[in-house]
């Protein structure tokens, strides 16, 4: 059994501490630039027409969604909620088992992701766990914001680290 007095055991700690402020920084700095642009989109987008970005690619166009990705569960708006709860507390407690810079990014993005669509669905119209998400990128296919984009990067680096067989820790699991 390792205790603090273990070389092994204080380095793991001190490796540990980096991964975990690394996820940290990724995350909040990913949670303000999501809250400040859904500010700024009410503020400049609200009541006016899309403005054409890349003609035909890309616009900003306001929308208020009460459901997730393109939408969908626009009635599940408080299932969603505490969805994005779970998925936070979940993440926030895998965190310290993060020896890995990738993962670390990835979970990252994912907590500010996760957080950035819960911070609308609780304190935005029309009641807290019910408010509509803040979507101004307009992609022709759908309108998203910068949650959706770290949600999208998160789910890519996580599928990508767990097919390469990079384990939380750093570690690869032996191919059989």
């Amino acid at each position: 059994m390792r205790t603090h007095r273990d070389p092994s055991f204080v380095r793991d700690a001190a490796g540990s501490r980096t991964y975990v402020r690394l996820f940290t920084v990724v995350a909040l700095v990913v949670l303000v630039i999501d809250q400040v642009t859904k500010v700024i989109a009410v503020e400049k987008l609200q009541g006016r027409e899309s403005i054409e970005l890349v003609p035909g690619l890309l616009s900003l166009t306001f929308l208020r969604n009460p459901g997730a990705a393109l939408s969908t569960g626009a009635g599940f708006t408080l299932v969603l909620s505490l969805i994005a709860i779970a998925v936070c507390i979940g993440v926030i407690r895998t965190a310290s088992r993060l020896r890995d810079k990738g993962w670390a990014v990835g979970l990252g993005l994912l907590l500010a992701g996760a957080l950035g669509n819960l911070v609308d669905r609780i304190f935005r119209e029309p009641a807290p766990l019910r408010g509509h998400v803040v979507d101004f990128i307009d992609y022709g296919v759908f309108v998203g914001n910068v949650a959706d984009i770290a949600l999208t990067f998160a789910a890519i680096i996580i599928v990508w680290r767990a097919w390469r067989g990079i384990r939380l820790d750093g570690t690869r699991e032996e191919k059989s």
